[in-house]
């Protein structure tokens, strides 16, 4: 709300616009107290029966007019002042005879009848003392005007007179400059009591806040999900192609040349050996970006690749119904083959088993070994720390819950939960 307080040089500045919010404020609760003072034109407050319709009707229906007093107050504030007041999160602003009663009996619904039949009234009480502090200044401001123009202009050459209206018009001007201070930081005050009363509270406002940033963060996990995808599927299809012919192509001179000179032949074979070792690299790469296989054939058949390719036995069991996110589907995947990877290394283990189902709508992942055990989940100083708290990262980056239980000795269990959207 851009309304100037600034000095003395400035006293006016936005004075005007805030005196036609405050009018605007006076038409609406104008129209409000029609409503409340109609039946006591209507029943005579005689009997018992007429004191108490005239009371219950006039409430009742400012009640019901609650959402649509509401709407013209928003609109007042964003059309005069240019001040917005958001809509609490849930809260139907036409929610008709169904949803009325759900409106009254919400936390925001009864914040927004207290503004009407208490702050609203208040303010247009103050806007009508701004109207006339306008009217009186201005008419005290040019008293010299008002003498001209009338019949007994005799009174101006009256010395005692003269005076009189010099004070007058200085006690005008000090009520203009009134109207206007008064003016803006009434409709300051308003626009507080709105923000407060039309608007979401400070809890809502912030469960709104914290849904925008999960919301947010949900996106730019998927997207970072996609382009790791993308990056997969280029170097599987650009550069892991070239070195898998610049490999066959190394081969086959090997196999065709016949007798080469010694230092040639062991270029020759040095060439060829460092193109399959750096497609295997490449391999080991791109399974760690995305493999395809987990985007093309699902969880079931990317996990069992990874158990396939250990040392140590894995016995693997996944049961799912539906194919949860891409995203939630690649992290699970992350989980089961850092998991596995940290038994090879650390655990010592002679056998793991991983286990992936659905519960209620959670995906649990659950990797154990019968190893040595002492792992370290909070990035310590043990070797599979890093990768563990990593993988916590991770989970958490979807508002998945990770543990791990690793007591010295074994068994090792991780247990990660995920939710599981299709």
């Amino acid at each position: 709300m851009q309304i100037e307080t600034g000095p003395l040089r400035r006293p006016f500045a936005g004075a005007g616009r805030a005196t036609v919010f405050h009018c605007a404020g006076v038409a609406v609760q104008a129209g409000v107290v029609l409503v409340l003072a109609a039946p006591w034109i209507y029943f005579v407050p005689t009997a018992l029966w007429a004191v108490a319709v005239a009371a219950v009707v006039p409430a009742a229906g400012v009640v019901l007019a609650g959402p649509l007093l509401t709407r013209v107050q928003r609109a007042r504030f964003r059309d005069r002042l240019g001040v917005r007041v958001p809509a609490p999160v849930g809260l139907a602003e036409r929610p008709g005879p169904r949803g009325l009663r759900r409106w009254l009996g919400s936390a925001p619904g009864r914040r927004q009848l207290r503004y009407h039949l208490l702050a609203a009234p208040l303010c247009a009480l103050g806007g009508l003392l701004v109207a006339a502090l306008w009217a009186a200044g201005a008419a005290s401001a040019t008293v010299y005007v008002w003498l001209w123009v009338t019949p007994w202009q005799w009174w101006v050459h009256d010395a005692g007179y003269t005076a009189e209206a010099a004070y007058v018009t200085v006690a005008g001007a000090a009520l203009l400059y009134a109207a206007a201070w008064l003016a803006k930081a009434l409709a300051r005050r308003d626009a507080r009591a709105a923000r407060a009363l039309l608007g979401p509270s400070r809890e809502e406002e912030l469960t709104r806040r914290v849904a925008d940033l999960a919301e947010s963060r949900a996106a730019v996990v998927d997207a970072a999900d996609a382009e790791r995808r993308r990056i997969e599927r280029d170097l599987h299809d650009g550069v892991q192609q070239r070195l898998v012919a610049l490999a066959v192509n190394l081969g086959l001179a090997r196999a065709t040349l016949g007798e080469l000179p010694a230092d040639v032949r062991t270029v020759l074979d040095e060439a060829h050996r460092e193109a399959k070792e750096a497609i295997a690299e490449l391999n080991d790469l791109v399974r760690g970006l995305h493999p395809a296989v987990l985007e093309d054939r699902g969880l079931d058949a990317a996990l069992s690749g990874v158990a396939a390719r250990l040392p140590v036995p894995v016995r693997l069991a996944v049961r799912l119904a539906r194919r949860p996110s891409p995203t939630v589907e690649a992290v699970a995947y992350f989980v089961v083959s850092e998991a596995l990877t940290n038994v090879v290394k650390h655990a010592r283990a002679s056998r793991a088993e991983v286990t992936v189902e659905e519960r209620a709508g959670t995906l649990v992942v659950a990797v154990s070994d019968d190893g040595v055990g002492g792992a370290d989940a909070s990035g310590g100083s043990g070797g599979s720390g890093t990768g563990l708290a990593g993988l916590a990262k991770r989970v958490a980056s979807v508002d998945g819950v990770f543990s791990c239980r690793s007591p010295v000795g074994g068994p090792t269990v991780v247990t990660v939960e995920l939710p599981c959207v299709p």
